[in-house]
């Protein structure tokens, strides 16, 4: 029984070996779009769920996006001569700083290779999304959909209550006084929030100057829309952080023109591997099956407070002018 077990192991793992070989060649980023030889095409690019830095491929465990996956398909549309244009199809409440700032720095190179960039709202695009899509040429999102909430949130947990029920003591040693700010076993000090603080308005102000640099308006202008709140896409547009209202179509369709391709222009997807072809190819989970759960605990987040992630409940840092 036990040999019968070990060979079957045996079996998958090199089916497994096989398998990442061919999803390998099928699935470079290099191979091109076929297109016919003097036209173009307008390549659309799914940024969905929270994003982070680094890879979050979808999964049975949640989904979500990392920047190392966008910047990777925004490189190839860059390359590939037969794209002209690029359409962002975001339906996220947003991310960490940093995974929306490597995005919006690979957008902008995007287009200064001469790639027009159209941002397409979905059910959502707020926050860390916003950012992303503040720096397109143009944004069209559906008159229902949620979007900006442009501020920045960082949160700890006082979990001392719970310890003392469970009898857990928490003996810390630490090289400096600051080594352990946020830790759960003991409130923040004043000294400390005032340290959080900064951090979140040194942030708030980098996304506020992305905004007014990207949508081309006076930063005192953004700064007061910038509260944290959600608008509409109908709300968003009166208030000038949204171009147009329309779906998906309406965006390819403005991508097209703008790019010189027409209103009716080919299409190509530049989305994320499927689960089975993440596991072979090793980018599903890269560093095991606790990869699907990212480790940014301590990340400063631009994010719709409803939708943060689980395990953030906590004493809350003030928003930035709230």
């Amino acid at each position: 029984m036990k040999r019968r077990l070990v060979a079957a192991v045996v079996c998958v793992v090199v089916l497994l070996s096989l398998g990442a070989g061919l999803v390998s060649v099928l699935s470079r980023p290099d191979r091109g779009i076929k297109i016919s030889r003097g036209t173009g095409a307008v390549a659309i690019i799914p940024i969905t769920g929270t994003i982070v830095s680094g890879r979050a491929t979808p999964g049975f465990f949640g989904s979500g996006t990392g920047s190392e996956d966008v910047m990777e398909r925004l490189r190839q549309a860059s390359r590939d001569p037969a794209v002209k244009a690029v359409v962002l199809r975001l339906n996220s409440p947003g991310g960490t700083a940093a995974g929306a700032q490597e995005i919006a720095a690979e957008v902008d190179n995007l287009r200064k290779s001469g790639k027009k960039v159209v941002a397409s709202m979905g059910d959502a695009a707020a926050s860390g999304a916003y950012w992303i899509a503040s720096r397109a040429d143009k944004i069209v999102a559906n008159p229902g959909s949620l979007t900006g909430s442009i501020g920045v949130i960082m949160q700890t947990q006082d979990l001392r209550g719970l310890y003392d029920k469970l009898g857990i003591n928490t003996r810390t040693f630490k090289s400096g006084p600051y080594k352990d700010m946020g830790s759960p076993s003991r409130p923040v000090t004043p000294e400390e929030q005032d340290i959080f603080q900064g951090m979140v308005d040194d942030i708030y102000d980098q996304f506020l100057r992305a905004v007014s640099e990207g949508r081309k308006m006076e930063l005192d202008r953004v700064r007061k829309l910038a509260d944290g709140r959600v608008y509409t896409g109908r709300q968003a547009q009166k208030l000038g952080l949204v171009d147009e209202l329309g779906n998906l179509r309406d965006a390819v369709r403005l991508a097209g023109r703008l790019a010189g391709l027409g209103p009716d222009p080919v299409t190509t997807e530049l989305g994320p591997r499927g689960f089975w072809s993440g596991i072979l190819s090793g980018t599903l989970f890269p560093k095991g099956f606790g990869s699907a759960f990212p480790d940014n605990k301590t990340a400063i987040w631009l994010i719709c407070p409803p939708c943060l992630p689980p395990g953030s409940e906590g004493d809350t840092l003030r928003f930035p002018n709230s």
